[in-house]
Parts: C-alpha cells; structure tokens; sequence
C-alpha cells in the first residue's frame, strides 16, 4: 500500500520528462537539502542516511536508469521526510524507507517505457558500414558508476548488478520485476514482499523467475577469471584499443561475443562479426581508456582525440571478453567524474 505523505499531492512538481516519468521539482529537492540541515531533523537524516545508496541501487534495478533512480530516491527522502513524524517505529526503518521507494518506483514505471538495449529490440546487424541512425529518442538502458551503487550490491555484481541482469529484468511486468527484485536480489521474505505489494507473491515469484532465466539463461554461469589473469586480460584489451590493433582485439574476444553500442539500435555477435566493426570503426582512431567500474564490472571510459567519447562495460568469461556495452554519450563519462576532454 502507498505510504501517506503530508501536503497536497502534486504541489510544485516538476512536469514529467520526455517519456512521462514523474520528476522532482527543483523546489522540492532544495526543500529537502535545506530542512535536512536542521537541528531538529538530525535524528532523520542520522538514521536514514546509510540506506541512501541501497535504495539508489534498487531504484536502478528497478527503472535501469542511473539518472532517473537518483530523481526517485530523492523523492523517496522527500516523502520520508515529509511522513517521518508518523512512522513511529511500526516496522524496521530500512523496510519503511524500500516501501516508500519501490511505490515511488511503480509509480514512475506506469508512466513510463521499459528501458532497453539494442540487443533487446531486434536481431544483430552483418554490415559495420552501414549502421542504423543513432535513436536517442528510445529509453536506453544505462550503466551504474560503482561509486554510486550500494557497496555489497557490488561485491555479489554477478547475482545482483550486472548489466546483462538489469537488461533482462527490464522486460518483466512492473510487479513481477518488484517481487524478484525483493525476493531474488534482496532476500526478503515473501511476508515483506506481500507487504510492499499488497499481493501474495508466490506465485507471481515462480512465473518472474521462470520468465527471467528464458530471457538470460546464462546469467548465473558467467565465471569471471582470477584477478590477476583478469587485471593482465584488461591490460592486453586497453593496450590492442589504444593501438587500434584489431587483430589483438580480435583473440581477446569470446567465439559468442557480443558489441553494443546504444543509442545505437545496431549490435553486433560472433566474434568475426565484431572484428570486422572493430575494423571499420577504430582505425585512425586516436583514442585513449581509462579505467572505471560499473554494473560489478570492470569498464573504461574512452576518449577520442582528447574528448569523451564513451563508456564501455565489458562482460569477461573465463579468460576472454564475452560482451562489450559502449555507450556512446559523453554525459555517461561525466557521471563517473570525469573529466569531458583529457
């Protein structure tokens, strides 16, 4: 059931964004940075604080958008804020502040599309020459700085955060999406579940999972190498880019690999395929990687002639590269803090 919150709903909201999801108003958030300082508040922003970056996390498995997982959590504080005086302890503080988020999240998932990744919208492309037009009006998938991510989502990212995971779940029925989110992910027991949902979600649990492992079947059998042939992995991936050496690249990468490139609805799979986009597109390519990490993945951020250009998330399997995400905004390299141009 929806947690009440004070004041008159829709008051100083900011209109919707491009696909209809509810926004938080610059008004509210200053109104929540302003009264989050006062003294009377300490004990609210004591207690909730260390959940900030959990709830950031379900938020994003939830919406698959870093940006707009960070609007909700603020308006997740906001209402928590705002029905603090009211919560009197009636459940734990974490379970209170998830009800309040994943409503909030549901609610912004009845205004809005599902987000995706090319491979998600049809089959892989055969001619590197000839790409689709970039579609930047379709809601993308996009990536997770690990900095911003819960810290133990992290450390378990192949259960939990990976970008194969959060692409799959995308395609789930909002509710179904929550309950295995809460169930699988999170561990809840299906007595907090029911009480988030207002549902019994057992069997709703069983068709999500079912549904899921169709959709990534391999999601749980990726086997990352030891860190040391991963860091010598990466090291021999950064050094063949940087050199344009496409034949390099070429032995690096899995005979199933897979490139994607959004807001690109082109994709590449199959490791001949990809070398020849590899080909096509890198040579001449002044470009330069360093090193972020995102999803529980490693990753880089690429630069083309000084200037960002795009982040990369790699899915490595064993002692190869299974899957290269690139998304191809700079604005995704200045959410990992770094700079536009080097």
């Amino acid at each position: 059931m929806p947690v009440p919150t004070r004041g008159a709903a829709g008051i100083g909201r900011a209109a919707p964004d491009e696909f209809g999801r509810p926004r938080v108003s610059v008004q509210e958030k200053e109104e929540c940075r302003v009264t989050s300082t006062d003294q009377p508040h300490d004990d609210f922003v004591r207690l909730t604080g260390p959940f900030r970056r959990e709830l950031l996390t379900h938020c994003y498995r939830m919406l698959g958008s870093a940006q707009d997982a960070e609007d909700l959590v603020q308006e997740t504080y906001l209402r928590a804020w705002r029905s603090y005086e009211d919560f009197q302890g009636r459940a734990s503080l974490r379970t209170w502040l998830y009800r309040i988020a994943t409503n909030a999240c549901l609610n912004a998932l009845r205004h809005g599309s599902r987000r995706v990744l090319p491979a998600g919208l049809g089959g892989p492309a055969t001619d590197p020459t000839a790409l689709d037009p970039r579609r930047p009006e379709i809601p993308w998938l996009e990536p997770l700085p690990d900095e911003l991510a819960d810290p133990a989502a992290v450390v378990a990212g192949r259960t939990g955060l990976r970008l194969a995971l959060i692409a799959a779940l995308q395609h789930l029925p909002a509710r179904q999406r929550t309950v295995l989110i809460l169930r699988d992910v999170l561990s809840w027991s299906a007595e907090e579940t029911a009480e988030v949902l207002g549902i019994t979600p057992a069997a709703v649990l069983q068709r999500a999972r079912a549904r899921l492992d169709r959709l990534e079947p391999a999601i749980d059998e990726i086997t990352e190498p030891p860190e040391q042939d991963r860091r010598e992995l990466l090291d021999r991936y950064v050094d063949a880019f940087e050199r344009a050496d496409v034949a390099a690249l070429t032995r690096l990468l899995t005979e199933d690999a897979v490139w994607q490139m959004p807001p690109n609805p082109s994709w590449f799979s199959g490791r001949d395929s990809v070398a020849a986009l590899l080909a096509a597109k890198l040579r001449g390519k002044d470009a330069r990687l360093l090193p972020v990490r995102a999803n529980g993945q490693p990753g880089f951020a690429v630069y083309h002639s000084g200037d960002a250009f795009s982040v990369q998330v790699l899915t490595l399997r064993g002692p190869a590269v299974a899957a290269v995400t690139a998304f191809h905004d700079p604005a995704h390299v200045r959410r990992f803090g770094l700079p536009t141009r080097i």
